[in-house]
């Protein structure tokens, strides 16, 4: 066994507080009063190498000690922000902005058109339907009503084919959990069905509109179901009308437990599509069964996770597939299930220039979306590939949706950008012509502020694009405060995005940058893979030149430059600051992976050793030992102000990676600047989150920089 357990305190660990009327009193040296954390003794061993982990107790989030540690850092951090005069205006111009009203891409079925609208500052979007796209919407589903305080989400929704039937999920503070329920359209009435215990999985119909194909998990124990992990997901049917009990398996792999199933089902009701994951890799098989012959076997149509295959529709026999085989940038090629030999591929569109994210299938022509130096290009093909031209787009800025059937003539997106809000077209697919479909509309000029793309160098040379979005105006004078931001991992693209935060930010006077680090799709898998496993520093050092590029154009100084990411971009905020701690005046990780040692052990972890492996292969432990935010705090240096993030109900990334680095990094800071941790209630890692906890977030996150970084309170 390459890691094991040397020595543990055998006695329960008690955190020694005495109240919280500290939270308000500094240390004669200008240190804030932290609040006890004892330290254990146990240390691990991996391959040879001692490593303790004197906050393991944390992982027990139930216990007495974390409990009472966590509510004296909530007091603590609760005391210092309440004491920032900004905070109070601050979270005023938030709520101000945030009521305008947003809607999502509508989906239609049969002619019905289904959406969910915010009309401002309700806790959760509402789902619509309308008989046509010109009619006026009812009310389907007010999630707000499933709850007191907000906090129970819709998390999916899946309509049958003949638009009759709508089922849904939903999540309870924030959980990765979902429970499925199915409600009649016409009535709006919820039927006794019940599914539970599923995650990561959608709903996909049978075309006859009797139920419906899903994936779920084995209850978890009792008192774990925040922290088990997560293996030997099985693909189900659900027929309506019965006990879940009763759902019969469709497939399973009991020999390959972290197999995962995301079923669909082909537009001409024929196929089962399935999509096999191992974690988060890019990597996927695809299996198919013919629902047409009740005795059908699974198929392993593309059995060996050799590329990314994502299914994008059918004609007969002839599967359509994006596909990065061969192709890191992408391509699109029909491979017939009768002779699915390679061999007999044929290539529709070939790979390009730009990154190809997206394919769908609509009035029997190919949309295509694609990353043209991280803004969307959307080109129109015919169904031998032959160009069609591209969607004109109402600007530079990312447009995602275009979903639909291969009968239907219109399909809808959505377009934003840093400083436009999500407006809704209809795109009618034979006219080539786009319409607004819904357009919000803010209490803010956002004509005053503009943004612009630059290129700087790397470490090592690589070109790497950032954008820069400000206040009209404004002076490059090297005393701006800049918040910048990035993700840099998982082969997700960091695309323009509209955010009340940031503009309030930008009213403030502050810029704000987002870095397209290698690690993220931005420039097709080669940019991915260069910020992956041992390669991964490549992404830390592509976030440190941009602030020292920030700084050496005159945007900004060491003392003004902070820096914020979250989920992987917490752990990239929380490496780059113990690498270069000198180079920020202040730093928000959030909802973080901090402990790279430990990582896999919690919740669905296990599905990251695809982009960064784990401590169990010798190869990397060193690489991650390297730069795990936890294992590289420094005893007696000098930390900028650290806001750290998470919430109790995160099962995503464990909340006790938040914890171990928020009390160690206390315990090692050597100077008066402040570590504080914000652990946010009944919330989980950020979806279905409600309005009201967002607008909070967000001041406290707003206000902690106004102090940390010497700026002014301001006046809206």
């Amino acid at each position: 066994m390459p890691f094991t357990r040397t020595t543990a305190t055998a006695a329960a660990l008690v955190l020694l507080v005495a109240g919280v009327a500290w939270a308000q009193q500094a240390q004669p040296s200008g240190r804030l009063a932290y609040p006890a954390a004892q330290k254990g003794d146990l240390v691990d061993d991996y391959h040879g190498v001692k490593i303790g982990d004197p906050y393991r107790w944390m992982e027990d989030l139930d216990s007495a000690g974390t409990r009472a540690w966590v509510e004296a850092e909530a007091a603590l951090t609760e005391s210092y922000l309440a004491a920032i005069p900004a905070r109070d205006a601050i979270r005023k111009r938030l709520t101000e902005l945030w009521d305008y009203e947003r809607y999502t891409v509508p989906s239609v079925q049969s002619g019905t058109t289904f959406f969910t609208r915010n009309s401002g500052l309700q806790p959760q979007s509402v789902l619509y339907v309308a008989d046509s796209p010109d009619a006026e919407p009812r009310m389907l589903l007010d999630p707000n009503t499933l709850s007191k305080d907000g906090t129970v989400a819709l998390s999916g929704i899946s309509v049958s084919d003949d638009g009759n039937w709508l089922a849904y999920s939903t999540s309870a503070a924030g959980s990765d959990w979902q429970e499925w329920r199915v409600r009649e359209v016409a009535t709006g009435k919820d039927t006794e069905d019940r599914l539970e215990w599923t995650k990561f999985t959608r709903a996909a119909w049978a075309q006859d509109g009797t139920g419906f194909f899903y994936g779920r998990f084995d209850q978890p124990p009792a008192g774990a179901e925040r922290k088990a992990t997560n293996f030997f997901q099985k693909l189900c049917y659900h027929r309506l009308g019965t006990l879940q009990s009763a759902d019969p398996i469709v497939y399973r792999r009991d020999d390959h437990k972290d197999w995962q199933f995301s079923p669909e089902v082909s537009d001409d009701g024929r196929y089962l599509v399935i999509r096999v994951s191992t974690g988060t890799t890019r990597y996927n098989a695809v299996f198919v069964r013919d629902l047409g012959d009740p005795a059908a076997k699974v198929v392993e149509l593309l059995p060996d996770f050799d590329a990314n295959y994502a299914f994008v529709d059918n004609e007969g026999t002839a599967f359509f597939f994006r596909t990065d085989q061969g192709a890191p940038n992408g391509r699109l090629i029909a491979i017939d299930t009768r002779n699915p030999g390679r061999a007999a591929w044929r290539e529709i569109v070939p790979e390009g220039k730009d990154a190809l994210v997206r394919v769908s299938l609509v009035h029997d022509t190919f949309i295509a979306s694609y990353l043209k130096d991280i803004t969307t290009a959307v080109r129109l093909f015919a169904m031998d590939g032959k160009p069609l031209g591209e969607v004109k787009l109402p600007g530079l800025g990312a447009a995602s949706g275009f979903g639909g059937k291969r009968g239907e003539a219109v399909t809808y997106y959505s377009f934003t950008g840093f400083t436009t809000p999500g407006t809704i077209f209809r795109f009618d697919v034979a006219a080539r012509t786009s319409a607004v479909f819904r357009e919000p509309k803010l209490k803010a000029d956002l004509a005053g502020y503009e943004t612009k793309q630059v290129f700087y160098t790397s470490k090592d040379g690589t070109r790497v694009p950032m954008f820069l979005s400000y206040r009209k105006g404004i002076k490059i004078d090297g005393n701006n405060p800049v918040l910048l931001y990035a993700y840099g991992g998982f082969d997700i693209p960091s695309t323009p995005s509209f955010s009340v935060a940031n503009l309030v930010w930008m009213e403030m006077g502050g810029v704000y940058a987002l870095a397209n680090l290698r690690g993220g799709g931005e420039y097709g898998e080669a940019w991915h893979e260069a910020g992956m496993f041992e390669r991964k520093q490549n992404v830390f050092d592509d976030f440190i030149a941009a602030g020292e590029w920030l700084i050496a154009n005159g945007y900004t100084s060491k003392n003004r430059l902070a820096i914020f990411g979250g989920s992987n971009g917490g752990l990239l905020v929380g490496a780059v600051l113990n690498q270069r701690p000198d180079l920020f005046g202040a730093a928000i990780p959030a909802v973080g992976v901090m402990d790279m040692l430990r990582y896999q052990k919690f919740t669905i972890g296990w599905a990251w050793a695809s982009e960064y492996g784990t401590a169990d292969d010798p190869k990397l432990f060193p690489a991650l030992r390297a730069y795990s935010p936890l294992h590289n705090v420094k005893t007696g240096g000098c930390y900028p102000p650290t806001l750290v993030t998470t919430a109790d109900h995160d099962d995503r990334v464990f909340p006790a990676h938040s914890f171990k680095y928020a009390a160690t990094l206390q315990a090692a800071q050597g100077c008066a600047n402040p570590v504080l941790i914000r652990i946010e209630t009944r919330a989980g890692h950020g979806a279905g989150k409600p309005t009201a906890k967002q607008i909070n977030e967000a001041a406290d996150r707003l206000a902690f920089l106004v102090k940390s970084l010497g700026m002014q309170t301001p006046k809206f």
